[in-house]
């Protein structure tokens, strides 16, 4: 059977309450969340504390002990993780500006997958801050960034997921890079340069 029918199988699984489920799931899935995980820390800083491996583990152990998920498919359980992943991060973000109180900031590089940029860093915080706003004024907004920046889906996986067009996902992905914008040039040192939407 194909990996990927494989693992939507051991999801349906998992939803039938199978006990062994997740153990057979992992082997499967680790390759593609450790890609994710390695998404994030292209964006941390160097001298981060939490490795990819752990990162891994971590959002799997929480994936694990979620109850109120109905996993859909393979790429339903990768959205999941994405936005796991990028929870654990931002609360470790959060335990270390608590340390440092004033000291640098939390930055990440927007990369092209969001938006095109000379090389300015966002603070990461401020960038989880935004998202958190976007959601608050369109929730499949904020989905389609969890997704295609952070668990680096296609648009048409991303439409499959939310049962939509293509065009439509790339047009809210376009919104959303416009609205994340505007939030991080009013969070941004004045030394971060310009942001530029990406196509």
């Amino acid at each position: 059977m194909e990996p990927r029918s494989q693992v939507t199988q051991i999801l349906g699984d998992w939803n039938r309450g199978d006990k062994d489920a997740a153990d057979r799931l992992f082997p499967l899935v680790y390759e593609e969340l450790k890609r994710i995980a390695a998404r994030y820390f292209g964006r941390e800083r160097k001298d981060h504390t939490l490795q990819p491996t752990a990162l891994v583990h971590e959002a799997f152990l929480r994936l694990v002990d979620q109850t109120r998920v109905k996993w859909e498919s393979r790429a339903h359980f990768m959205a999941v993780a994405a936005t796991m992943m990028r929870r654990i991060l931002v609360d470790y973000a959060r335990a270390h500006e608590a340390q440092r109180r004033g000291g640098e900031w939390q930055r990440v590089l927007l990369e092209d997958a969001l938006i095109y940029t000379d090389g300015p860093v966002i603070d990461y915080l401020a960038l989880e801050t935004a998202l958190v706003a976007l959601a608050h004024l369109d929730a499949r907004q904020a989905r389609i960034v969890e997704m295609r920046f952070f668990g680096g889906m296609t648009v048409d996986e991303i439409a499959e997921l939310e049962h939509v067009s293509a065009p439509t996902v790339k047009r809210y992905w376009s919104s959303a890079k416009a609205f994340l914008q505007r939030e991080l040039s009013r969070e941004a040192p004045s030394d971060t340069g310009t942001l530029e939407p990406g196509s």
